[in-house]
């Protein structure tokens, strides 16, 4: 009878301590996302851009929030306006609280035909919130070697398109590099990884 009971004793601590560890364990898991986790990177450490209005902004600006940035133009024909329709989404999907703490940067690859005017109007026909950014060609080009985001000039006849990465750079709400999120994901992923980093600590 005490045998049977030893072994039940030593049974009942034997589940015990796998429930502590399992628990010890689910406290360490990293969190898993949709996206590729850059966490660490040395890319996209920062950026020094202005906006629409001649405010020169960088990441410390949007502490506090997820920020989501994003390479491309206003001439884009489809990619661009796809990433945009999406952060439209990607915001509904989250809800009004956590949509406050998402904020949508457009950094634009073509300067040159990009004004502030054009850029403002262009990413408040989607959002209001969402913020287009610019730079001289040479920051625009430090900018994006600094994130190994790709863009090139592509002649079209009299005129000219550009071809560019398509991944958006998603930062957490302390300002660190987390996901890079490929263009297939759909707003549902997005939205997903985003809740995720606004949970994080």
């Amino acid at each position: 009878m005490q045998s049977f009971t030893l072994r039940r004793q030593l049974l009942l601590a034997g589940l015990l301590g796998c429930t502590l560890l399992l628990g010890a364990c689910d406290r360490n898991t990293p969190p898993s996302f949709h996206g590729n986790d850059v966490t660490g990177a040395s890319i996209g450490k920062d950026f020094r851009l202005t906006d629409p209005d001649g405010k020169e902004r960088t990441l410390a600006d949007f502490r506090g929030k997820v920020v989501a940035v994003f390479f491309g133009y206003t001439q884009c024909p489809d990619v661009c306006p796809t990433a945009l329709s999406r952060a439209v989404e990607v915001k509904r999907l989250l809800g009004k609280d956590d949509a406050e703490r998402l904020q949508v940067v457009f950094i634009t690859v073509d300067p040159e035909r990009d004004t502030p005017e054009v850029l403002k109007a262009y990413t408040a026909a989607f959002d209001p919130t969402f913020l287009g950014l610019y730079g001289t060609p040479e920051r625009t080009a430090e900018t994006a070697r600094s994130f190994a985001a790709m863009y090139r000039k592509v002649p079209t006849g009299s005129s000219y398109s550009m071809d560019h990465t398509a991944s958006s750079y998603i930062y957490d709400p302390q300002g660190r590099l987390r996901l890079q999120l490929a263009h297939a994901l759909g707003a549902q992923e997005y939205a997903a990884d985003i809740r995720t980093l606004l949970k994080s600590r």
